[in-house]
């Protein structure tokens, strides 16, 4: 049998996060920290390949959280999970696939860390890691222990100055995220893009979209609405600022009027105003997020049919191309 050869780690980079006003600490050793408490808000890191799965290609999409009653410091992702029961089925093979898959998830960590892509970086570490820890366990080589257990020391340091560094520019007001939707992609359902943001504090929320007019385009608005009403927010206003359609003014404030009656029975204000000059698309929560979206809420394609998948799905549904931005402030602007 021939002797284990180490796989070739990335060698994660010393912080060159922008100065602070004060000197930045000096970074502390390894700390013992538990992985899962790494990243409340965990995905799949895109761009690396899994054991019987796929790879994917393109841009890291939206962070997506577990529901907040499921979120808990053991919390692990499906991947991670299923992996663990493939390793448990296959034995060695198993561990090897394992090994390879963590391998490559932390260098793709490391290619977004160097790239200043901190909040998807942060996302890769934690799974990396979490896949090396498993493979820590699974093997009885002291000589691989020891080499794993460095290089995972190493990547949760890494992983919790990222933390900081991100946490710091949110109370700063500086964060910013910017999610690439390629063309044709699908995944981007309501929910999934919205949901890490809509906090339980969340009570009231502002709209800004000049092409909430058409008949998709209010299905597209009552669909937003659904998702604010569903929680785990618990939002009392929605504040939409919208153009009017002179072609069919009727219809679309006969639509709108629909919305906000049904609204109303669910214990929410829904409060509408017309602007002729509303040209940006912004969506504003009170806790302090901010989206704006190129094409606004109507990034969807039109459905091949009413019968097809996507028409009701959101997340089946192909999307155009275009790109989101995050940011936090310590205040909303109020309209």
């Amino acid at each position: 049998m021939s002797p284990w050869t180490p796989p070739e780690f990335p060698t994660s980079p010393l912080p060159t996060f922008p100065a602070p006003a004060s000197p930045r600490p000096a970074r502390p050793a390894a700390a013992a920290i538990f992985v899962h408490t790494l990243c409340p808000g965990r995905t799949r890191c895109r761009g690396t390949s899994v054991p019987g799965g796929r790879k994917d290609k393109g841009a890291t999409p939206p962070l997506r959280s577990p529901p907040r009653s499921r979120r808990h410091p053991g919390y692990r992702s499906r991947r991670s999970a299923s992996l663990s029961v493939s390793m448990s089925r296959a034995g060695s093979n198993g561990t090897a696939a394992l090994e390879r898959a963590g391998v490559e998830t932390v260098k793709r960590a490391v290619q977004l860390d160097v790239a200043c892509r901190f909040q998807e970086s942060l996302v890769c570490y934690q799974e990396g890691i979490d896949l090396l820890l498993q493979v820590v366990k699974a093997t009885t080589d002291e000589a691989k222990k020891h080499r794993y257990r460095q290089k995972i020391s190493e990547y949760m340091t890494r992983a919790e100055d990222i933390k900081k560094h991100i946490e710091k520019e949110k109370q700063d007001g500086k964060y910013h995220k910017q999610i690439r939707i390629e063309e044709n992609a699908t995944g981007f359902g309501y929910e999934k893009l919205f949901h890490e943001y809509l906090t339980e504090i969340v009570s009231e929320v502002w709209v800004e979209d000049p092409y909430i007019r058409q008949v998709h385009q209010l299905y597209n608005f009552l669909r937003f609405c659904e998702m604010l009403v569903k929680g785990p927010c618990k939002v009392k206003t929605i504040h939409l600022l919208t153009s009017c359609d002179e072609g069919s003014r009727s219809e679309q404030r006969i639509a709108l009027e629909g919305i906000k009656q049904s609204l109303s029975n669910y214990g929410v204000t829904l409060s509408i105003e017309f602007s002729s000059s509303i040209h940006d698309r912004e969506i504003r929560f009170n806790n302090g997020w901010m989206i704006k979206i190129g094409r606004g809420l109507d990034y969807f394609k039109k459905p091949q049919g009413r019968f097809s998948i996507g028409y009701c799905d959101l997340d089946l549904r192909p999307c155009h191309e275009t790109t989101v931005d995050v940011f936090h402030t310590k205040h909303t602007k109020q309209m």
